[in-house]
């Protein structure tokens, strides 16, 4: 159990002035992403409907609803504020697909509240704590084989910042966490559907971090080798290949948040490529839609099978449009952008996208994940062929 016990003693040890003055800009980024993406999700599909639920089920007032107010206990508050701040999917975001600050800081901020309030540099340290033991604990598109990679590594992240709020002992906050890692799951094929469940699972990491902080307050115990155990975290999602110095290798003083991402475009950390591809293409050869014939999209199957797949507008066409390549390629070359209006419902709609839309082809290759590629392009204009 010794990378279970040096992540807790990290958990509980780290503190605001052991953060590395790079560490602390990702953080204070990602806060504000949070909250900028929670205001502008706050009247996002979905969001009425959860605010709702929350508030008709009642309950101790222990910590607040963002935006639309009213206060609730405090899981039930972290679960609606986390599905509010995925909702546009234009928060951070880590490769191959997992959103941690939607969770971890709704997540910190219910569970300050439930402490009475703590000083902001508490706060942040708690957020950036979490934060590293989620990208460190993140798996690779091998490991992860269709789980959301949000279900699976960011639970830790909000439950160590709940459990710092809510100053949980070395041996409380190691119950937190092994409890968390009994919450891991969820599946990428709500997001190939296109449902609202894509920002579900984020409400329910959030929930999960400040409910696993309480129960272990309580006494609650969780399965000691969580991480190491023959039926551990390496094991059932790491596939026996996460390597436990990978984990702990400069734990505290190296600090990997860096590898954190801000979007660019208000679609699917894979969509991003070929739109920021298509647009580059069409300043520098001076070509718009009109000109085009054909689009081909050239990805490593893991890309392919969440967000290659035919477009088409099904219940949630935001959703449907976030996590497809045709459309957001068809959405550049028509809109020569990718901006938050061109995902709601009447833009998702156009025809005139829709038909360009089903001329984009996105072919899977199995060769680019041997050679590492994330992605490759090429377009058909005129009759001419460009390749990128």
């Amino acid at each position: 159990m010794e990378t279970e016990r040096t992540i807790v003693q990290y958990v509980c040890g780290a503190g605001f002035a052991d953060l590395p003055a790079g560490a602390l800009g990702v953080i204070k980024n990602q806060i504000l992403a949070v909250i900028g993406t929670t205001i502008a999700g706050s009247s996002a599909e979905g969001a009425d409907a959860v605010v709702r639920m929350a508030r008709d089920l009642g309950g101790k007032e222990e910590a607040s609803i963002l935006v639309h107010g009213g206060r609730v206990p405090a899981e039930r508050a972290a679960f609606v504020n986390g599905v509010m701040a995925r909702a546009l999917d234009f928060c951070d975001a880590l490769a191959p697909g997992a959103h941690i600050g939607s969770a971890a800081v709704p997540a910190a901020l219910a569970a300050a509240e439930m402490a009475g309030g703590v000083s902001g540099r508490d706060f942040l340290a708690a957020v950036a704590i979490g934060t590293e033991l989620a990208v460190r604990l993140n798996l690779g598109e091998a490991e992860y084989d269709g789980f959301d990679p949000t279900g699976v590594c960011v639970p830790f992240a909000s439950t160590a910042a709940a459990s710092r709020m809510l100053g949980l002992d070395e041996k409380e906050t190691w119950n937190a966490l092994a409890l968390a890692f009994n919450r891991c799951g969820g599946s990428f094929q709500a997001n190939v559907d296109g449902s609202l469940a894509v920002r579900v699972i984020e409400g329910w990491v959030a929930e999960t971090g400040v409910t696993c902080a309480r129960l272990a307050r309580y006494g609650i115990t969780g399965p000691a080798n969580f991480l190491e155990g023959v039926y551990g975290y390496f094991h059932l999602f790491g596939r026996d290949r996460l390597s436990k110095e990978k984990i702990v290798a400069g734990l505290g003083t190296d600090y990997v948040v860096k590898k954190l991402v801000f979007k660019k475009y208000p679609s699917c950390g894979l969509t991003q490529g070929s739109t920021d591809v298509i647009l580059g293409l069409m300043e520098a050869e001076g070509f718009g839609a009109d000109d085009v014939e054909r689009v081909e999209v050239i990805v490593p199957p893991y890309t392919y099978k969440l967000v290659g797949h035919p477009f088409e507008v099904g219940s949630n066409p935001k959703v449907n449009a976030q996590f497809s390549i045709r459309y957001c390629v068809a959405n550049a070359l028509i809109r020569k952008g990718s901006k938050l209006a061109h995902f709601e419902e009447d833009a998702v709609r156009d025809l005139e996208v829709y038909k360009l839309a089903e001329r984009v082809e996105v072919i899977s290759d199995p060769a680019m994940e041997l050679r590492g590629t994330r992605l490759s392009t090429c377009t058909s204009l005129c009759g001419t062929e460009r390749r990128i």
